[in-house]
């Protein structure tokens, strides 16, 4: 299985193609967008890894951002004893989720492929009819 070292937000993150992930909130973009990665730091499968200096040339990862949303709240309380001082307050940090497609090697070949994942259509059930006793 290959997979792929990116850099995005400050954070480095270790992907095979199939993945799902929250990253840091991508700046203008929309759901169901494709997103081209190219700060790849390293890239490889079992037998042979890239490692870039410091990130691989012409290598990249191809993303489908999922939606941009909000993490849960995290509370901060701050309480100084007996001075009948406290101070609360909230954060909601912003992040994408996206979905790994491809990941492409320095020479353009793709090394990984997500699989297409087809939606059932929607068949009517009949409604079974029961024997009465």
């Amino acid at each position: 299985m290959s997979f792929a070292v990116i850099q995005t937000g400050g954070k480095q993150y270790k992907v095979k193609s199939g993945e799902i992930l929250k990253i840091e909130k991508l700046p203008n973009s929309n759901p169901d967008t494709k997103i081209e990665f190219k700060e790849i730091l390293a890239y490889g499968d079992d037998k042979l890894i890239e490692i870039g200096a410091p990130t691989v040339q012409g290598a990249k990862v191809e993303a489908n951002l999922i939606k941009n949303s909000k993490n849960r709240t995290v509370l901060i309380f701050k309480k100084r004893r007996r001075q009948n001082s406290r101070r609360k307050n909230g954060h909601r940090q912003e992040y994408s989720m996206i979905k790994i497609d491809k990941i492409f090697s320095k020479d353009g070949k793709v090394l990984s492929e997500a699989e297409k994942i087809s939606k059932p259509s929607k068949k009517k059930e009949e409604p079974k009819k029961e024997a009465n006793k």
